[in-house]
């Protein structure tokens, strides 16, 4: 390729191609809008446009969707994961169980404070006895390696205690909203055929749910058991939770994640973001989400302290504010909708403690990205993007004030994870180019409960795999997104009827599936519109 000058006063259109031969050569006359292209898009344009040419000439029995473009540099840069954007392999020190890095922690420091609400504190001392005597009950209700558990818990420091019997017992465990429908609830106690049913508060299940049924105010079963720890049984690749999402058939879906993908996510986190003793880490996000998994473990692991708002605290901007000062929170989660809120309210520059704050479950709009930095000029925000499907996030990116983006990105894959941007045929796109987000690695997690269809569905053959990639499995996220130049990615949408609701996944399907089910309705269709920067479904 030559490029050769041209005399143009001015363009008569936003961008135009031009070809024409000229003796043996073509000569290819592009036109455009310097106020709406860079010189370096113009130049990528016009490789991809002569690569796919001489593809074209080259393989003409190929049909060309399923030709990619894109230079043999950019293909590394892509696709080849030991160079490039996805060179994210990190050794970490083996470790079969998450509960093992605790167990680590608790020799370490037995004394220091472990997990604290508005009613008791524990070391990690206390909090490892406490876990173990529920845990050597439920192992002798047959609770062992991947065994699904039920919780219906309040949130407080018996959350902690709970999910860490049900790890040293082996188990997986299975959030429950206290606030969720009876039906929905038994549903998935049914679904997974849970071992046992542990709750804060008395609930009817229905007495055809057969499993023993554990009430966190009444101990007197598990007090007497041995409060030493029990051997550790699982391998990397068990189970670690069942959380259930919305599902587009009309049922949730439970997503088995196991204790590898958590492990990794944990360490990057630590190895990123450096939690220390003085830490203290705010526990708010609802258990049934996968952000809270970080909430309540990284913690655990590093010697922090973790402190739980109150029931429903979540949901009260003022009392956060509160909690923060009066505990001396460092480190906290908001989905994008709730920190706007959160940074709408008076006083927030009192919460000179926070240190670090991390957004996800949403699109992080760049007003509250400005605003952030203007309220809380001493704190970092750092936006984070991941499904459920692969161990909370996948792709990190720090933000800064005066963003010059047109959105906020979602960054770049955390180690030992692998992120592509695929058309329909699985081809890599170029940069700037909008596709269908994949991800593979370690984190991926093993498919949904007892729906083999579906996974084979979301989890898809990598084809890229006997070339090299190191992951046997692509999850099919179906977030479009695009590349950045730096390798930034940014998200652009759904290309399904999937919506959030205040960082909550919710399949529209499920919902119409439902209203169908009633004896006045024959069809329906729901929609998600935002109202005052709310959505709202109608």
């Amino acid at each position: 390729m030559e490029y050769l000058p041209a005399d143009i006063e001015g363009t008569k259109f936003d961008f135009s191609l031009t070809l024409r031969e000229q003796a043996n050569d073509i000569i290819c006359h592009v036109e455009y809008n310097r106020d709406l292209f860079e010189a370096g898009t113009i130049d990528r344009l016009s490789s991809h446009y002569i690569q796919l040419l001489d593809k074209l000439v080259n393989n003409p029995e190929t049909p060309i969707k399923s030709l990619h473009f894109l230079s043999e540099a950019e293909y590394t840069q892509q696709m080849d994961c030991t160079a490039g954007w996805n060179a994210t392999a990190f050794a970490y020190p083996p470790a079969s169980a998450l509960h093992e890095l605790f167990h680590v922690q608790v020799e370490a420091t037995p004394d220091a404070l472990a997990v604290a609400d508005a009613h008791e504190q524990l070391s990690y001392a206390e909090l490892n006895r406490r876990a173990n005597r529920l845990a050597h009950y439920l192992h002798s209700l047959g609770v062992t390696r991947n065994t699904p558990v039920a919780v219906c818990l309040e949130r407080s420091v018996n959350m902690s205690v709970v999910l860490l019997a049900i790890l040293k017992a082996g188990g997986c465990y299975v959030p429950l909203a206290t606030d969720l429908p009876l039906e929905r609830l038994r549903y998935i106690v049914q679904d997974t055929q849970a071992r046992a049913f542990i709750s804060s508060l008395v609930m009817d299940i229905g007495e055809d749910i057969d499993c023993p049924r554990l009430l966190m105010s009444n101990t007197s079963a598990w007090e007497h058991c041995p409060d030493t720890n029990l051997p550790v049984v699982n391998e990397s690749s068990d189970i670690f939770n069942l959380i259930y999402t919305s599902g587009s058939t009309g049922n949730p879906k439970g997503v088995m994640v196991p204790h590898q993908g958590i492990i990794n996510r944990l360490r990057w986190m630590q190895h990123e973001y450096a939690l220390s003793a003085d830490d203290h880490v705010l526990q708010k996000t609802p258990y049934n989400f996968d952000v809270s998994v970080w909430e309540l473990f990284w913690p655990l692991i590093t010697g922090s302290s973790l402190h739980f708002a109150r029931p429903d605290g979540h949901k009260d901007p003022d009392y956060l504010r509160q909690f923060i000062i009066d505990n001396g929170i460092t480190v906290l989660h908001f989905v994008p909708s709730m920190l706007g809120l959160f940074l709408q309210t008076a006083d927030i520059e009192r919460c000179t403690s926070i240190r670090k704050v991390f957004t996800s479950g949403e699109a992080l709009q760049l007003n509250h990205n400005e605003t952030f930095f203007q309220r809380l000029p001493k704190a970092e925000l750092h936006n984070l993007y991941g499904p459920t499907e692969a161990s909370i996030d996948v792709s990190y990116y720090a933000c800064h004030p005066n963003e010059t983006l047109r959105s906020v990105p979602i960054g770049k894959p955390i180690h030992n994870t692998q992120l592509h941007i695929l058309d329909q045929q699985l081809q890599p796109l170029p940069v700037g180019a909008a596709g269908e987000l994949y991800i593979g690695g370690m984190g991926l997690a093993l498919g949904y409960w007892n729906q083999p269809e579906l996974t084979a569905r979301a989890f898809i053959d990598n084809p890229y795999y006997a070339k090299g990639h190191p992951s046997k499995k692509l999850y099919k996220t179906g977030d479009v997104a695009r590349y950045l130049p730096d390798g930034n990615i940014e998200y652009l949408g759904r290309n399904d009827h999937q919506v959030k609701v205040r960082g909550f996944r919710i399949e529209l399907g499920e919902i119409e599936t439902r209203l169908r089910e009633l004896p006045d309705i024959e069809d329906c269709v729901v929609i998600s519109r935002h109202i005052n920067n709310s959505a709202q479904l109608v």
